[in-house]
């Protein structure tokens, strides 16, 4: 069938802020359906309340709005804009609650706009778990035993017919919030309160734990004549037990057998088919017993998941792009393969490479939180690796966490207690997978670590793999002493040329030199859904260690864009909001932009954004032979926060180009005490200050400097351990757990401007000219780090005179640090006396807010400006903002019990959104303010 002509205009539904659960995954789909949609000249608007997004920008959609994602919000857009469709299934579990509110309402009914990609009976029979239950029952799905409760007492009755242990799942929850296991009666009520009341509908699934079974995720697409298709299953390595966003998960699926298989690709079709006729994306969940492979369905979500935007990836196959053109009418025979360009899109992907996706967590932001992972979901982030071979697929997740691991072990942060690795593999935490590798290579027994974490016997042979190749790695004493064969084996298990130093007691430098005079570089393969059956179109490369090389470098000039990493606290998706705008200035300058990140979950890792994607860890060995192949022009770090910018000592050390600034100032900036000396040298007022590289020297310091005192190291993201402390015995506890950590890093002691109020400036300078766009005034006072504050644009307390001299000490550091490109300074302001605290020499956390208020495209100039294209006076500034816009930060505490969820120097949000207000009478903006005063009289 082809298009559906009435549909002249459809309204997406974005996710809102990033909170654990629901992250940047829906920016990439959102943003990838609205692109879809406009292909077939659909007029496209798009709501959403996050600016830190692509999704947002005005190059993703016609009409953007940027509003709480409200029933009124919808309202209003419908009373402005003529609507035909509206599509839910791109902003995960909050549109899809949205929407069936909605629907409640009779919106859509007033307004004549019908709901594609679902429909509301499909959604209720996936999120309400009674309903689910029943239709699995009916279909002749195996289910575990359960019953719905929507009272304490129903709960208490369930709990007791089914037995322990069992799982308490909350309905229309995200990220299995509420959820739990439960073991022992002794812990049942307090878990069935805490389900009770996550639920927005009050209900609970009571139902018999499966532990220990093996659980597999398959993602499926269907059209509007049935036809279906699997684009990928994934495997999940840790067991029933853990969420799916907080397991190590493999595509494809390494231990399911064809039967198995077979049965389980059969069983999801039927289970999306039994949901109703709609056409779009499915992600279907089952458990098999690993002794019998029994299976039974845990859920279904009619709807782009988490795992889609990581099985698109995986494949290569747009699964968002091509949901949103089903949903219009096409059928998937009519539509291409973007890959090939010569294949239908009704064909299933074929992987001759293995992926693995790591979740990436930030517990040490939470303290006193419960490191355990169990039913809800703790993650902040992922990555994806992709390798020829499992385990060199794993070893690069783990260079890929930016957690400063070499690779799975072998690189000095082994433990060696047998009885605290034994521990750590039952109570199961986000560091299991090395206490496995050190209890394989400590002699523990291959079947006793089976029995304690039920990971699969062929994962654990797999690891006990490279234990014994590291047994014989040290045999050698130095690099040339290893064979050519048995080196290539060892890279092509995934090591690092770090762990294999750190094996031998040698430099890296040494093993890297080595191994590439006998010839052993990365080769790159193509990522091309079909196992290269096709010819594929589409540039997206992963590295190996193979005899061909598919990535051939083309003629033109050529700039790298070094992309963020996961997501995690201090470090998120405004920065691939960055990546992707530097992508498309490259491109305009005339320059092949190319791609370096390794998070699934973002807009710059998709198909089609660059002229080439490298899916590696952005790690120094990766990208040295990216380099190395490609021949750039130069590297651009500005954009890719501290992930990208800390690379750029070892480029600098390599004689390759960083654009725009130099790293000789990113670091005089970066180094905070560096900073402070320069801020004194040129006359900037600046809080007293010392560096310590011990405790004594701390203790020192504190005796020419007032309490209280601010205490942070040098060189960290998201005030990573930084502490206001009030006496010796505070100071001397935090410098101690600052250098136990962080042994590296001097210890930086500032004092503390009590009462102080804080803003912050975001800059352009193009090494003559500097542009302000925008000065934000913090609503909580000085102590609260920045991206923990709400900060209202443009400022509304502070006096003309304190502007004045924060834009006259701006341009001053602009050209004292000789900034090309973006700067961020953050400025305490006491009694009418403006202080520099810092300055960031890249884009910031608050780059997309500033350029989503004034609708002005500045990462694209900022781009522009570090190429040296174009200079500031080349542009037309016009800034667009009637009244004011508040950043407002949002937390995820709630996924945490007990934890401590005071506010402090170190950053603890996990997203945020923007408000727009007319004028400061605004109830919303007094409601904000009064956080001021109650800080201010604590």
């Amino acid at each position: 069938m082809p298009i559906d002509t009435s549909i002249k205009s459809v309204l997406i539904i974005g996710s809102g802020p990033i909170v654990i659960g629901q992250a940047c995954e829906f920016d990439y789909s959102g943003s990838q359906a609205a692109r879809s949609l406009r292909e077939e000249g659909i007029e496209v608007s798009l709501i959403n309340s996050n600016p830190a997004t692509i999704m947002t920008d005005q190059v993703t959609a016609d009409h953007i709005y940027l509003k709480p994602l409200t029933v009124e919000s919808l309202e209003e857009i419908l009373q402005e804009r003529q609507v035909d469709a509206v599509l839910p299934t791109m902003g995960g579990q909050t549109a899809l609650n949205l929407a069936i509110e909605a629907d409640k309402q009779g919106l859509w009914d007033k307004y004549n706009v019908r709901m594609i990609g679902v429909d509301v009976d499909a959604i209720d029979l996936a999120e309400n778990r009674e309903l689910f239950r029943k239709l699995m029952v009916e279909i002749g799905m195996g289910v575990a035993p359960s019953f719905i409760a929507n009272s304490f007492l129903e709960g208490k009755s369930a709990a007791q017919k089914i037995g322990f242990p069992l799982v308490i799942r909350p309905s229309y929850t995200l990220g299995g919030t509420g959820g739990s296991f439960v073991m022992k009666a002794k812990d049942f009520d307090e878990a069935l309160r805490r389900g009770l009341d996550a639920s927005p509908s009050h209900e609970v699934l009571v139902e018999k734990a499966v532990l220990g079974w093996k659980e597999f995720e398959l993602e499926l697409l269907r059209d509007a004549n049935d036809n279906v298709v699997i684009i990928c299953t994934v495997e999940n390595m840790d067991p029933m037990g853990i969420h799916t966003g907080d397991s190590i998960t493999v595509a494809p699926a390494m231990t399911l057998s064809d039967t198995g298989y077979q049965q389980m690709r059969d069983d999801a079709i039927k289970m999306m088919r039994s949901l109703g006729n709609f056409a779009g994306g499915c992600n279907v969940q089952f458990a098999q017993n690993p002794d019998t492979e029994e299976l039974i369905a845990i859920e279904i979500n009619p709807r782009v998941s988490r795992s889609s935007a990581l099985a698109s990836k995986a494949t290569g196959y747009p699964i968002a792009k091509i949901a949103a053109k089903l949903a219009i009418g096409y059928n998937l025979d009519e539509l291409k393969n973007q890959i090939t360009k010569t294949t239908s899109a009704y064909f299933e992907p074929t992987l001759d490479y293995v992926i693995v996706k790591m979740p990436r967590w930030n517990f040490e932001k939470f303290y006193g939180s419960d490191h355990t992972l169990g039913l809800q979901m703790k993650s902040v982030g992922e990555v994806m690796s992709i390798g020829r071979n499992f385990l060199e697929a794993i070893q690069k997740a783990c260079q890929s966490q930016e957690n400063n691991r070499m690779g799975l072990g072998a690189d000095k942060k082994e433990w060696i207690r047998t009885s605290d690795i034994l521990e750590r593999l039952e109570k199961v935490s986000d560091d299991r997978i090395y206490r496995v590798k050190d209890a394989l290579r400590l002699g523990v027994p291959i079947n006793t670590v089976h029995k304690l974490t039920n990971i699969d016997l062929w994962f654990l042979k797999q690891i006990k793999l490279l234990v014994k190749t590291e047994e014989r790695l040290l045999k050698f004493n130095v690099a040339e002493d290893i064979p050519y064969e048995f080196m290539l084996e060892v890279k092509r298990m995934g090591y690092s040329d770090g762990q294999i130093a750190w094996l031998l007691r040698i430099k890296e430098e040494e093993v890297a030199a080595y191994r590439k005079r006998l010839g052993i570089i990365r080769t790159y393969k193509m990522v091309d859904t079909c196992a290269a059956e096709f010819e594929a179109k589409t540039p997206y490369f992963y590295s190996t260690f193979d005899t061909e090389n598919e990535s051939i470098p083309s003629d033109n000039k050529k700039i790298i864009i070094l992309g963020s990493g996961p997501n995690r606290i201090g470090q998120g998706i405004e920065f691939d909001y960055c990546c992707v705008h530097g992508v498309l200035a490259v491109k305009e300058a005339g320059y092949d932009a190319i791609m370096v990140n390794c998070n699934p979950e973002t807009v710059s890792t998709d198909f089609d954004i660059a002229d080439k994607l490298y899916f590696e860890p952005v790690y120094w060995e990766h990208l040295e032979e990216i380099i190395d192949l490609e021949k750039p022009e130069g590297v651009i770090v500005q954009l890719g926060g501290q992930t990208a910018l800390k690379l750029s000592k070892k480029l600098k050390e390599k004689g390759i180009k960083i654009i725009g600034t130099e790293y000789e100032d990113m670091d005089l900036a970066e180094d905070r005490e560096s900073f402070s000396d320069l801020l004194k040298e040129i006359g900037i007022p600046y809080p007293q200050y010392g560096a310590a590289s011990d405790v004594d020297a701390a203790l020192e310091i504190s005796k020419s400097i007032p309490y209280p005192l601010l205490v942070r190291p040098s060189y960290v993201l998201g005030g990573q351990r930084m502490r206001i402390v009030i006496n010796d015995d505070e100071l001397e506890r935090t410098a101690l757990s600052i250098f136990k950590h962080m042994p590296d890093n001097n210890v930086l002691i500032d004092q503390f401007l009590e009462r102080a109020k804080e803003a912050e400036i975001d800059a352009i300078c193009d090494g003559d000219d500097v542009h302000i766009m925008g000065i934000m005034e913090h609503i909580e006072p000085a102590g609260i780090h920045s991206g923990d504050s709400s900060a209202m644009l443009p400022t509304y307390s502070l006096s003309e005179a304190v502007l004045e001299k924060m834009k006259e000490y701006t341009a001053q550091l602009a050209k004292a640090l000789k900034i090309k490109g973006l700067i961020n300074i953050q400025f305490a302001i006491k009694d009418e006396k403006v202080f520099v605290i810092e300055a960031n020499p890249r884009g910031s956390r608050t780059t997309p807010f500033i350029a989503k208020a004034y609708k002005v495209p500045y990462l694209k100039i900022a781009t522009l400006v570090m190429l040296g294209y174009k200079k500031l006076k080349d542009f037309e500034i016009v800034k667009n903002l009637d009244g004011f816009a508040i950043k407002v930060p949002i937390f995820s505490f709630e996924k945490f019990p007990n934890v401590d969820m005071n506010l402090g120097p170190e950053m603890k949000s996990t997203g945020e959104e923007i408000r727009f207000i007319k004028d400061l009478t605004d109830p919303y903006f007094r409601n904000l303010d009064s956080k001021r005063s109650m800080y201010l009289t604590r």
